[in-house]
């Protein structure tokens, strides 16, 4: 399987110094393979958030589903994105308000659905440091409804969205989310051979979505900012954009047989490269790191490399029962990662430079 390129960032002569040099990226759609929703129900819950309303729009634009339902529990969004996107025009689309947490609403929403993508959840981290309870009933208990759920309706797949903070945690949304990837894998026990399979995928930042760094840094400059606040100078962290992010999504449900988490091969880069590229007139300044902040972000640790196999655009943690997947995936192409393998921000070998940075800016906002 050969991934798409978008766009790559050429790396400069090999004379230069080291830390002038970056290598060669590439930027990957990760829409092979395709999967077909045409008259299909699917249900992506926090459908109103930046993932679901991209979602909605890449659905709409490539497939003919039987229905669309958008799951949140916000009504203001939801009446807005109904000004958007109408059922009038899309005769398909259903706005089902609910929360995750309320399993009697989630029997009745998923009821006749063949896909959920579960996008809903509580994602600030400082918020959840301050609201703990709440946050583990969304995250954690939200998950447990939307498995119970599903197998009870005889949902046929379900892929659920983490993160990178769900490796080797160190705040709460981390460790909530980590819970959620346990459950969801665990699932594919629950519901029997035949039954519904359920997949993570785990990725990092999104490029330019509500609450990443590029629109706050947006805000600031807006408002007349003398300088960028940096966390710290040595900060890495995974990029991925809403487009790449939804196809991820789409391609591992169509690949899935239960049980993986699968991690896509995307670039890394530091803070203030960001903030340069956002503005690179204006000064930076060190504001420290934030209580529950890493410094740089893992997406699949050391100890899962003994279960971890990679593709051409993606790795792929198996579950600890699935061994006939495993034997599955090496036939595909797929091959064991290295004994210590570790994928982290600091060591990822896709650095982007300016050039990268500017199509993924190009992308995130065209």
């Amino acid at each position: 399987m050969t991934p798409s390129a978008l766009a790559i960032a050429e790396a400069p002569p090999m004379d230069q110094p080291r830390e002038q040099t970056a290598p060669s990226v590439l930027m990957r759609d990760f829409s092979q393979p395709w999967l077909d929703l045409n008259d299909k129900s699917v249900l992506v819950t926090g459908g109103t958030g930046s993932f679901g309303k991209h979602f909605l729009k890449t659905v709409i634009s490539q497939y003919k589903p039987r229905r669309l339902i958008i799951f949140s529990r916000d009504e203001l969004k939801q009446f807005e994105m109904q000004q958007e996107f109408s059922q009038e025009k899309y005769p398909f689309l259903r706005y089902f308000i609910g929360d995750v947490r309320d399993r009697d609403r989630l029997d009745l929403a998923l009821r006749d659905v063949d896909y959920v993508v579960h996008a809903a959840a509580m994602k600030q981290v400082t918020t959840a440091e301050y609201n703990p309870f709440e946050c583990i009933r969304t995250n954690v208990f939200g998950a447990e409804n939307i498995v119970t759920a599903a197998i009870r309706c005889g949902v046929k797949r379900v892929v659920a969205l983490s993160t990178d903070k769900a490796a080797n945690p160190v705040n709460l949304y981390g460790a909530s989310k980590l819970a959620s990837d346990k459950i969801f894998v665990a699932g594919n026990n629950l519901s029997g051979s035949e039954g519904t399979r359920f997949s993570v995928v785990r990725y990092g930042n999104v490029f330019g979505s509500r609450g990443s760094v590029v629109p706050f840094f947006r805000k600031l400059i807006a408002d007349g900012a003398d300088s960028l606040p940096i966390t710290d100078a040595r900060m890495t962290r995974f990029w991925i954009t809403l487009t790449q992010g939804v196809n991820f999504v789409l391609s591992s449900m169509e690949m899935m047989r239960g049980g993986e988490i699968y991690v896509p091969k995307i670039p890394s880069t530091t803070i203030p490269d960001v903030a340069t590229l956002i503005s690179p007139t204006l000064k930076q300044h060190v504001i420290g790191i934030r209580p529950g902040e890493k410094l740089h972000e893992t997406m699949i640790p050391a100890d899962d490399a003994h279960c971890t196999v990679e593709l051409d655009d993606r790795y792929v943690i198996l579950a600890s029962f699935a061994h006939a997947a495993r034997e599955a995936y090496l036939h595909r192409g797929a091959r064991p990662v290295a004994e210590g393998f570790s994928y982290s921000s600091d060591s990822n070998p896709e650095k982007l430079d300016v050039r990268g940075l500017q199509t993924l800016l190009a992308m995130a906002y065209a």
